[in-house]
């Protein structure tokens, strides 16, 4: 008996680490390149996130270091109207250096290519900028441009109208001479220039213009510097009261620091969970392979059963290789971060007002390979959870049975921490546990419609394959649904990373056909304003002379609101709360008079009014979502500051507006019979039949009337074709790490699938099938399977571009397919080729052999 009982296992022994990791280690010898295939799926995943990771830090560091030459002064006080006396006194006693710009939107002519482009002019006095520069060329203009009659003009304009420094531009009534090409000006992207060029002009020469006194909407900034002992925040939050009852507002140093990390900090965010998107997809490669590969260990596993190994020991074995192998995988996604990270910073140019340095950040590396080790083991759990149920018998059978694996209750528990890894993750990025559900919730509703669709088509292949077709054929489609087939994953891999590149395809062409329509036919394909009532006529002369059609004529007027019900802007809170209504209370409003509703307008609520006749209380109709943002509802009263005049109205329509539109569009539309008499400008629609007469026109209107402005929608066609363009080059080369995760979880997959299809192929060469026939059946194969994945995606992307342009853009569905069919015969193509080369050990090796080394 005393025998008996020292030849027993001792199954309370406790866990001997060092023979766990040595076991780990034997055991993985000849499966190293297996794992490292595995855990490969999730290195560019942790790539992409420490290259974000590490320019987000470098961001920060750069913001705070260069923030001063983004404002170019300590202090910057604005508004959108120019300051009474006694403001002005106050602000000539602030700093000890001071400037003063003015900027407004207007046409500039070049009098050598006689061509006109709407610009933004700057007429600046005094240093400005104190920290930075004026990047021009040459380098001497910056300075020396405010002696005289002479403008810096933009790298772009320049290049595009063919001038040259010495030519001149004409700007209202003044003719300067260019002194040099601008390359930057402070605080603006190259993305900004793109959409508004910039042109300084000396301040003093702005009266001379004749723009001033036009009605043109113009913005006032005063600059100031300080000496070092100067707290100009303290000094700014004292002035804040007295500025906000003049409606002018101001910007520090400090202040631009927080607005300019905040709104990078949404960009960073964006890339990281794109970055994320990469990584599940790596994580479901991880599972699925580690799956497999547990499958292949089942008569090791029973084998150490019977000789004394603990199920708990067996599975702390095979955790230990998969997390060591999960370390080296993060380790090399950390180093190719570093180096990925030097190009996100080319690739972000356009969008950054700064430049930003390339530094290797400790803390974004070692966030990366620790994020690559618990998303190794995290995401492996679920069947390596399994092992526990592997008995001794096992030897003895011919399959592992998987029931008792579907019980266990600790799967329920890996797939909350599964869930809540997601969410923490999301949260971290967002900083929203709102919007971190709903992203979770829209990455879990992704990959379920995938799953199911790749389940579904296996049912469907296996009713539809019929005896009489052709072996070969037969043989392929059931590879898709056998045992340890690999559709599943590769649906999933496969078909987001095609929906999420085919589905930016859909939204470019969609916005830009959108714009093309509104250019196209005779819609209104160019836009003047700032049209004088005295203008009116001889504007409405030449157009007509020009033979080309008035689609609409807006009058505008600026007006102001005063009240909304008992609301006052001296009567709000002055906390943050308030905040909506303060800014909605300084805001000066553009609207127009009109009997009749537009193509683009629907009356959501109440009832409109076209005409009034005199009524004291004068009936209006808003925008639905200004009403919503002011908490405004029907028979609410307004009053509103017309030129001095209190209005009182109250509202009376609620209105849909279709602000995607190309037309005049309007937050607040009063009744004919009211604003007529109130000072005005007026809007003109037009169609141009092609791009010579649209500039002929431009140049009469412009030599005339020099303070009217042109919107040509060629020009901005053009242009949102470049700014899409430019976002779409950064949204590709980051959804680039999830297709390049979907290549990698495809050949190791198709690595898998080729360990497991090994007997049959053997078996297929033993019965006497041609090398050509398996060659066949595995084409055969993996061209069902990238068809079938990838047009799950093209079919996704149809679904979500349809979805976003009825219910976001709220635009007609209208794509071009052919570069989604593209995208398709290349993804098709690439399954194809990785099975084919995946499968050559086989086919070019005799069965005998194959047998031998692989199994």
């Amino acid at each position: 008996m005393s025998a008996d009982s020292s030849n027993m296992i001792n199954l309370n022994r406790s866990v001997k680490w060092s023979w766990l990791f040595k076991m780990a280690w034997r055991d993985s010898r000849r499966n190293r390149s297996r794992l490292f295939l595995f855990i490969s799926s999730i290195t560019l995943g942790i790539a992409a996130l420490v290259a974000i990771y590490s320019f987000g830090y470098n961001l920060r560091d750069d913001i705070n270091s260069q923030a001063a030459t983004l404002v170019g002064a300590d202090l910057v006080i604005s508004g959108n109207k120019a300051v009474d006396k006694k403001m002005e006194r106050l602000l000539d006693t602030l700093g000890t250096q001071r400037s003063q710009e003015r900027n407004f939107a207007s046409m500039v002519y070049f009098n050598k290519s006689q061509d006109t482009r709407l610009v933004q002019i700057r007429a600046l006095k005094g240093g400005f900028p104190y920290y930075g520069s004026i990047e021009t060329t040459p380098a001497t203009a910056a300075k020396s441009f405010k002696d005289g009659k002479y403008a810096l003009v933009d790298a772009a304009l320049m290049q595009q109208y063919k001038a040259g420094v010495s030519d001149s531009v004409k700007i209202g009534k003044v003719t300067f001479i260019i002194a040099g090409v601008l390359n930057q000006a402070p605080g603006q992207s190259g993305l900004a220039a793109g959409i508004a060029p910039v042109v300084y002009i000396p301040l003093q020469y702005l009266d001379a213009t004749g723009l001033v006194d036009k009605g043109s909407r113009i913005n006032y900034n005063f600059y100031y510097k300080f000496d070092k002992k100067t707290d100009v925040d303290k000094l700014a939050d004292r002035l804040d009261e007295k500025l906000d009852k003049n409606n002018l507002r101001y910007e520090t140093i400090e202040t631009r620091k927080q607005n300019t990390g905040r709104a990078f900090s949404d960009l960073n965010r964006f890339l990281s969970l794109v970055g994320f998107i990469a990584l599940l997809l790596g994580c479901i490669g991880v599972a699925s392979a580690t799956q497999i590969y547990v499958r292949e260990k089942v008569a090791s596993i029973a084998v150490l059963r019977c000789l004394g190994v603990k199920a708990s020991e067996a599975f702390l074995i095979f955790l230990i290789q998969i997390a060591g192998i999960g370390l080296i995988g993060s380790v090399v996604g950390a180093v190719l971060g570093t180096v990925v990270q030097q190009v996100l910073p080319l690739v972000l140019k356009d969008f950054l007002p700064f430049d930003i340095s390339v530094s290797v950040s400790w803390l974004a590396l070692g966030q990366g390979v620790l994020l690559g080790v618990i998303i190794s083991v995290l995401f492996a759990l679920l069947p390596l959870i399994s092992i526990r149920n592997i008995s001794p018998l096992n030897t003895l059978r011919s399959a592992f049975e998987t029931v008792k694996s579907r019980r266990d209750p600790l799967r329920w528990l890996v797939y909350l921490l599964i869930l809540g890894f997601i969410i923490g993750f999301s949260y971290l990025q967002l900083n929203d546990w709102a919007a971190s559900a709903a992203f979770t919730v829209a990455i879990l509703v992704a990959f379920l419609i995938l799953t199911l669709t790749a389940l579904l088509l296996m049912w469907i292949i296996k009713l539809l394959v019929k005896a009489s077709w052709s072996y070969l054929v037969r043989q392929g489609f059931a590879n898709l649904h056998r045992p340890n087939n690999q559709t599943t994953i590769l649906m999933v891999s496969i078909g987001l990373s095609t929906a999420f590149i085919c589905l930016l395809i859909f939204l470019q062409s969609m916005l830009i056909k959108q714009v093309t329509l509104s250019a196209s036919g005779n819609q209104p394909n160019v836009i003047l304003f700032d049209i004088q009532s005295d203008q009116e006529k001889g504007v409405l002369d030449i157009t007509k002379q020009h033979h080309m059609p008035v689609i609409q004529q807006v009058p505008i007027i600026t007006i102001k609101l005063d009240r909304i019900n008992n609301k006052t802007a001296a009567t709000l809170p002055k906390d943050s709360t308030a905040d909506k209504l303060r800014r909605a209370f300084g805001y000066e409003y553009r609207v127009t008079y009109r009997d009749y509703l537009t193509s683009s307008e629907k009356i959501a609520e109440g009832k409109w009014i076209g005409k009034t006749d005199g009524e004291t209380v004068i009936p209006v109709s808003l925008d639905e979502r200004m009403a919503k943002r002011l908490e405004i509802k029907l028979n609410d009263k307004l009053t509103f500051n017309v030129q001095g005049t209190p209005v009182n109205t109250y509202v009376a329509s609620l209105r849909k507006v279709n602000w995607n539109k190309v037309q005049t569009n309007f937050q607040v539309v009063f009744p004919t019979g009211v604003l007529e008499q109130a000072p005005q400008f007026h809007v003109l629609l037009t169609h141009a039949s092609s791009s010579p007469t649209s500039a002929k026109y431009q140049q009469a209107i412009v030599k005339k009337y020099p303070n009217v402005s042109i919107v040509d929608l060629g020009l901005v066609l053009t242009i949102l074709d470049e700014i899409l363009d430019k976002i779409s080059y950064v949204i590709r080369f980051m959804s680039g790490f999830s297709i390049a995760t979907g290549i990698i979880v495809l050949i190791a997959s198709v690595r898998i699938s080729k360990y497991q299809r090994i007997k049959e192929s053997v078996l297929l060469r033993t019965l006497g099938g041609s090398r050509r026939q398996i060659l066949a059946i595995t084409a055969l194969e993996y061209l069902f399977l990238g068809a079938l994945s990838s047009l799950t995606g093209v079919l996704l992307a149809i679904a979500g571009g349809w979805l976003l342009a009825k219910f976001s853009f709220e635009i007609p569905f209208q794509v071009n397919y052919a570069p989604a069919g593209i995208l398709f015969g290349l993804t098709v193509a690439l399954t194809i080729l990785i099975g084919l080369f995946n499968s050559r050990g086989v086919l070019n090796r005799p069965p005998l052999e194959v047998l031998r080394s692989d199994t």
